[in-house]
């Protein structure tokens, strides 16, 4: 196999084309660890290459040892920050810390996320989704990801007690960061000012332009530079947070400036854009599969087990990287310290090791040992309720929806971080 071949795992361009499964099937066979490279995309610049581990149990080993495979060396996304600084900034962040910072930051806001929390929160969800569903039922035919977007949205802006009239200032965070790779995502401002809080306008209108450093590279928009709209919004909410919000309990914490930040950030962004891709391609994936669509509309009880078979079929994130802390060995390969190491969660979850028959969608499997929310020190503290609302949205759309359908072709996002769908055309029955 040619590095050009390899290269595919890496390209954003190749994953607008599709998750190249095929692709990992081959190197889980015969490089189930192999070098990576990373040449330039569009402006941004090559970076030194990774090493890439596409084995279920090989994967799970990267992420349960962070004394191996750190989580803070150099952060946990696949491009290295830009200087030091950024670094430095991108550390202070839960999702970039190990044992035991990361289980410090963990507790301040893992009361919110309790299965008690999430029960409370049960009958909210389900009412949204199910008006969400409504509102476009008369109409035949609508984009299902911007739906799909709204519920996500509205749920964290409950958490965080942000006001019901910003709810669009967290899309278009999300927007930035997460959709970078893709034009249409990165540029894109849907924002009225008009319609925003005080607090929000003030914000807003910190929005930076064009994302790029002074000596013309592109900008991380990842960087406290790259968003001081966002931070500018944290700092003026947590001054009047609302009482029970995550927002109230971070302030009530004592976080340094740094983690306070960057835990707005986790909030606003990753508890945001991973439904937001998750929710459409588990519909995308059951319109793909109409035998399993009309087992789950005659069998709604299999919601649950539905949607752990959508999260391992079409895994919102595709990979997370760590930093190996030592010389090490993995799979037969040597691994040098301060080296990258990048997990493929879309390879380990069809591993032929783990999932009999892996390349089909069954809504009945079990068990199911998908790796999409992580695994280890890090797996995902929302995982309880991000399962909670893809169940709603989806039996909302089943029973909202008759005759449920493509109208259209969908249209992938531009990532090789996130497995998302930037228009999911869809149409249904409507009463005569």
């Amino acid at each position: 196999m040619t590095a050009l071949q390899v290269t595919a795992v890496f390209d954003p361009a190749a994953h607008a084309r599709g998750v190249p499964y095929a692709l990992y099937r081959e190197l889980r066979e015969h490089a189930p660890v192999c070098r990576v490279p990373e040449p330039p995309v569009g402006d941004w610049p090559a970076g030194p290459g990774y090493w890439a581990v596409f084995r279920h149990a090989d994967v799970k080993h990267v992420l349960r040892t962070p004394e191996l495979f750190s989580s803070h060396l150099g952060a946990t996304q696949l491009r290295d920050p830009d200087s030091p600084e950024d670094l430095r900034f991108a550390r202070a962040m839960m999702l970039n810390q190990d044992p035991p910072g990361h289980v410090r930051l963990r507790r301040i806001v893992a009361a919110a996320f309790t299965p008690r929390a999430v029960r409370e929160l049960e009958d909210v969800i389900e009412a949204r989704a199910r008006a969400l569903v409504g509102a476009v039922a008369p109409h035949g035919t609508c984009d299902f990801v911007p739906l799909a977007a709204d519920l996500p949205v509205r749920t964290l802006a409950h958490l965080m007690g942000v006001p019901e009239e910003d709810r669009a200032l967290l899309a278009d965070w999300a927007d930035r960061v997460i959709g970078y790779q893709d034009p249409e995502r990165a540029d894109a401002d849907a924002v009225d000012p008009a319609q925003l809080s005080p607090l929000g306008r003030a914000a807003h209108a910190l929005r930076p332009g064009p994302l790029v450093r002074p000596d013309g590279a592109p900008l991380n928009p990842r960087s406290r530079a790259a968003l001081p709209d966002m931070f500018a919004y944290a700092h003026g909410l947590a001054r009047r947070p609302r009482a029970g919000s995550v927002m109230a309990r971070m302030r009530q914490a004592g976080l340094s400036g740094d983690e306070f930040e960057t835990m707005f950030f986790l909030f606003a962004v990753a508890g945001n854009e991973t439904l937001r891709n998750g929710i459409p391609g588990a519909l995308h994936t059951l319109l793909d599969h109409p035998d399993q669509l009309a087992l789950l509309r005659e069998r709604p009880g299999l919601t649950a087990t539905a949607v752990e078979e959508a999260l391992r079929y079409w895994p919102p994130v595709l990979h997370f990287r760590r930093t190996a802390t030592r010389d090490t060995e993995l799979a037969g390969v040597r691994i040098r310290r301060g080296e990258k190491v990048v997990v493929h969660h879309g390879s380990a979850n069809r591993d032929e090791r783990v999932f009999p028959d892996p390349d089909r969608f069954d809504i009945t499997r079990s068990p199911n040992d998908h790796v999409s929310f992580g695994f280890g020190p890090h797996f995902c503290l929302g995982a309880h309720l991000a399962r909670v609302q893809t169940g709603a949205l989806l039996r909302a759309a089943l029973d909202l929806l008759p005759g449920l359908g493509r109208a259209g072709e969908p249209v992938r996002l531009t990532s090789n971080f996130q497995n998302g769908l930037k228009h999911l055309p869809v149409r249904w029955r409507t009463a005569p």
